[in-house]
């Protein structure tokens, strides 16, 4: 085997073991997608419950003022940004960055950075950070939403920044993953999120003890939980699609480029099995016409 066939014997073994790579990456990936969907569908009608009582409680109480309804005390924001704790994901991080980058301009902020993408990322560039106790964002429990609504919720409250917003990747399906900017704090009007055949609310037909305001106050921090937790969900999802669909088309790659080098070898090879044909049928010519020579010349 000439040097030539052994470097492409050699680059054939080094695709496979990529390929190989790639395609273990795509497996697990399925499997823990799976998983994230069932989590994301999971979690709504909790979600959707602590809403419809927000909803209601604001409807039946007109003149009731909440400081998570007020107008902002500042111009500050404050951004929960989910990204991954991976690469190979495509471009599910820098596209969330894009985004994140382009709500922050103009504005003072802050970010509480949920996977070590994120961390890593926001830290680089100076940003300040709330906490820094998120980076593994495929392992935020619901307990760590809680959490990380509270850390919200009082720096909201003593007036730290006036705005929250989250950026997360929405997952639309297995093909598109969309990254998304959505205020949560100060809350929109909570009325309007009531069902459209929900009949009309009357002022206190419910009573709450002590009062309205102190039991919608208390919802909200878990409102705010359910919120991010919907939102992790959807975001670990889109990481683990794109980096799904990333591994197929490297896998497909590396399978392209393993038969254009077996192709390559095999022309190799042809190409050495003739010049040693060539060069027999040669040699044997001359060996002929030598054989030929020597009989003449003894004659």
């Amino acid at each position: 085997m000439s040097g030539n066939q052994k470097a492409i014997k050699l680059r054939i073994k080094s695709v496979q073991s990529t390929m190989q790579i790639c395609k273990a990456m795509e497996l697990v990936a399925a499997s823990r997608l799976h998983k994230a969907m069932e989590r994301a569908e999971n979690s709504r009608p909790y979600f959707e419950a602590l809403q419809g009582t927000l909803a209601q409680i604001a409807a039946e109480n007109i003149d009731m003022m909440s400081i998570y309804t007020k107008e902002p005390q500042n111009d500050d924001w404050c951004f929960i940004v989910i990204a991954g704790d991976r690469g190979f994901a495509g471009g599910y991080n820098n596209n969330l960055f894009r985004l994140v980058e382009e709500q922050m301009e103009g504005h003072e902020a802050c970010v509480l950075p949920i996977g070590k993408k994120a961390l890593e990322h926001f830290s680089n560039r100076k940003v300040p950070v709330v906490s820094d106790s998120f980076t593994e964002a495929g392992d935020i429990s619901v307990a760590d939403c809680f959490e990380i609504a509270r850390l919200i919720c009082h720096g909201y409250k003593e007036g730290g920044f006036g705005h929250v917003a989250i950026v997360y990747t929405n997952f639309v399906n297995m093909m598109v993953q969309e990254p998304k900017f959505i205020p949560i704090l100060p809350l929109p009007d909570m009325k309007s999120l009531l069902p459209k055949d929900a009949p009309e609310a009357k002022k206190r037909q419910i009573i709450y003890e002590p009062n309205s305001e102190a039991v919608f106050n208390a919802i909200v921090p878990e409102y705010l939980a359910g919120l991010i937790y919907g939102a992790m969900s959807e975001s670990v999802a889109s990481e683990l699609a794109s980096r799904r669909m990333m591994m197929d088309a490297a896998t497909k790659n590396a399978q392209e480029m393993i038969d254009k080098l077996n192709l390559h070898y095999n022309r190799v090879s042809l190409i050495s099995e003739l010049s040693i044909v060539y060069n027999r049928a040669r040699q044997a010519a001359i060996t002929q016409e030598i054989t030929e020579i020597v009989a003449g010349s003894e004659s």
